[in-house]
């Protein structure tokens, strides 16, 4: 079974990317769902938030927009909310991948939007980077309720920029051409992976290097 994972940065096509795969049949785990599961009213985290983040949570209610006020540029406090939900994130992972296994999946997506940032492209067999020009991902964000300027300037200090993303990436999908066009990358893409063989499974994915990563390739025919 080939693991490959997606990624990109802030309003750069992700979710469509993601929604894609989904049609085209390609199971795939969203690990931002996998957090909301988690902290949902009376969710598996929050107790450990309260005790970590006193006055965040009430009622079995996390409160994210207090949330987000500590943790927001706050390195140290972001790292102590990654300590309770990443082990709990990757224990979801590992049913994903145990049930994709069991059902003979080829091929399996992991959608994990700070890849790089903290070096899971490592422990993938390839990875593809979703990328769109720099005036249509600010158009992309700035239209969403609530966000500003200031807070986009935050997010993507905190996120590796899209120039390493491409450089370090399997395959690069541009997402600025209309959704027919990346579409068909995809499905190239997918085209290219069958013929792949994937590390080892079952096993701890977490363990595995990176098997099939070529530096900057692109699939442009």
């Amino acid at each position: 079974m080939l693991i490959v994972a997606l990624t990109g940065s802030i309003g750069m096509g992700k979710s469509t990317a993601t929604a894609m795969l989904r049609q085209l049949g390609v199971p795939v785990y969203d690990a931002d769902a996998a957090v909301h599961s988690l902290t949902v009213k009376h969710g598996p985290a929050l107790p450990h938030i309260a005790e970590a983040f006193p006055g965040v949570v009430s009622g079995g209610v996390l409160d994210r927009q207090k949330l987000g006020a500590q943790v927001f540029g706050n390195q140290p406090a972001l790292k102590r909310l990654e300590a309770i939900l990443h082990p709990m994130v990757h224990k979801k992972q590992r049913r994903f991948l145990t049930l994709a296994k069991r059902k003979r999946a080829p091929i399996v997506v992991l959608d994990i939007p700070l890849l790089f940032e903290g070096n899971g492209h490592q422990r993938v067999d390839a990875t593809i980077v979703v990328s769109a020009p720099h005036w249509l991902q600010r158009r992309r964000v700035l239209s969403r309720p609530g966000m500003t300027e200031e807070k986009l300037a935050g997010i993507l200090k905190q996120q590796t920029p899209d120039r390493i993303k491409r450089r370090l990436a399997t395959y690069v999908v541009p997402t600025g051409l209309g959704k027919a066009e990346t579409r068909r990358h995809l499905v190239r893409i997918l085209e290219d992976l069958r013929h792949k063989d994937g590390a080892h499974w079952p096993g701890n994915p977490f363990r595995h290097r990176l098997s099939l990563q070529r530096k900057g390739k692109r699939l442009s025919k």
